[in-house]
């Protein structure tokens, strides 16, 4: 029932930026907090980013001060804007909800490179 669909990945030069949009429906969405994950090629899942109800966002080290987690609860969507992109962002990036997690949704790729 719940459906999470992301977009907004591509392909960026070193550097550079993208806005992530994560979709969710068959949820109660404002009362669910959200969360970020990301995997890279033979990595495992990590979790990026989350953000609670009331809008109070937390982030992993590897990405703090570069990502910014933000939520529109009239739109039932959770955004990354996502800045200064290193090749090691490279991945498939997901969103959840929190603190149950739903079903995966596809991700959204993310390719940064020259």
């Amino acid at each position: 029932q719940v459906q999470l669909v992301e977009s907004g990945g591509g392909l960026v030069q070193p550097g550079g930026s993208l806005r992530l949009s994560c979709a969710a429906s068959g949820i109660i969405f404002g009362i669910n907090s959200m969360g970020w994950y990301r995997q890279a090629p033979g990595k495992q899942r990590e979790l990026v980013a989350t953000i609670t109800t009331s809008g109070n966002p937390n982030y992993a080290d590897s990405v703090k001060g570069r990502f910014t987690i933000s939520r529109d609860n009239a739109k039932n969507t959770v955004y990354l804007q996502m800045d200064s992109l290193k090749p090691e962002d490279t991945a498939v990036y997901y969103c959840n909800t929190g603190p149950r997690r739903s079903r995966w949704g596809q991700g959204t790729q993310v390719t940064v490179s020259s």
